[in-house]
């Protein structure tokens, strides 16, 4: 998750078998951060959770603000 300069890094991660498994677990990930911290959506605004593989490489970023409506 990050916004701005501002970034909290998941340094164990998760291993999936297919991009379509990634989304899902992204988007539980935010489920989960969002009953164990709660806030309104405002509170959210700017923040993203990218999808990365182990060397870096992007594969996918969701707006946490796009399933919290």
């Amino acid at each position: 998750m990050s916004v701005g300069i501002v970034a909290i890094l998941d340094d164990v991660g998760v291993e999936v078998p297919n991009l379509d498994v990634t989304k899902a677990q992204a988007l539980k990930a935010i489920d989960d951060m969002r009953q164990e911290f709660g806030g309104a959506v405002g509170e959210w605004a700017g923040w993203r959770l990218n999808v990365v593989r182990p060397e870096g490489t992007l594969l996918h970023t969701i707006p946490p603000t796009s399933i919290l409506r």
